[in-house]
């Protein structure tokens, strides 16, 4: 089999894991080598010892703030953590995730409102723009950046876990990353090179996802049965969740998983977090 061949099989294969539908790649497209490593996408959480070059890291970086950006308005940063005491800091805050102790890099990304109104006040121009649509965009400029980082730093060998539960203590990341005002952390991401091959995650089926001009949610919770039964086959979750406060149930699926997770009050101050960074999300 030709090495196109292979590469568009293991692509199929990939989605028909992922999904549990069959496709059809044809070998002849081109750009099948970042296909191939999109449709295998995996969040890693164990590393090996190996050292991630400085000067790879910094392509890296100027890969991921190569992307596209809302208006030209550039609202992402990326706080790089090196310093031993500072990992340890954060590390402390989260001792559910001990990967972030131990990957040999800690990013933070950011979303970035501040650079604009100081522009315009350096240039004597009004900042009427200061309302939600200003969050949003920082923080959408802020997901892309790091989208843009895990497929460059995918396409190097190294694999990447992002954290979004930094979130949880966004005012004690704040204070530790020194974050002014209209600056706030949207997501960690531990990177290293992968100590184990992880498995691909099912997602939701296209036909709950994709939609053909029209939204539609019909016959949702039979979908989504269906999906708790075939990711249950594949990767079975390995504990119930609140137990003390729902009970264990057979079968129990994604879906009542998620439930739960969110039958819970999570980051309920975050929105006044934002607030106090100088944000309007009215």
């Amino acid at each position: 089999m030709s090495d196109s061949k292979a590469q568009a099989t293991r692509i199929e294969e990939a989605l028909r894991h992922r999904f549990g539908k069959d496709f059809t790649v044809d070998p002849s497209w081109p750009g099948l080598d970042e296909i191939e490593r999109i449709t295998g996408h995996r969040s890693h959480r164990a590393y090996s010892d190996r050292s991630v070059d400085e000067g790879l890291l910094d392509i890296l970086l100027a890969c991921a703030l190569s992307a596209p950006s809302k208006s030209d308005l550039q609202q992402a940063d990326v706080v790089v953590v090196r310093e031993p005491e500072l990992r340890a800091a954060i590390a402390d805050l989260l001792p559910s995730m001990p990967w972030l102790r131990e990957a040999p890099v800690f990013l933070v990304f950011c979303g970035n409102g501040r650079r604009l109104p100081q522009m315009a006040e350096w240039r004597g121009k009004p900042f009427p723009n200061d309302h939600l649509d200003a969050f949003f965009n920082a923080a959408v400029d802020a997901t892309i950046v790091m989208t843009t980082f895990l497929r460059a730093a995918t396409a190097v060998g190294l694999g990447c876990c992002p954290i979004s539960v930094i979130r949880n203590h966004s005012a004690a990341m704040s204070d530790l990353l020194a974050l002014p005002p209209r600056v706030f952390p949207l997501a960690g991401l531990t990177v290293g090179y992968p100590a184990k091959e992880e498995p691909i995650s099912p997602r939701l089926p296209l036909s709950i996802t994709l939609h053909r001009d029209r939204y539609s949610d019909d016959d949702l919770e039979a979908k989504l049965e269906a999906y708790d039964r075939r990711r249950a086959d594949l990767q079975p979750i390995a504990q119930q969740r609140n137990v003390e406060t729902f009970g264990t149930i057979e079968p129990y699926g994604w879906s009542e998983d998620k439930a739960r997770q969110y039958a819970a009050v999570q980051r309920a101050d975050f929105g006044a977090f934002i607030r106090s960074k100088g944000f309007c999300l009215d």
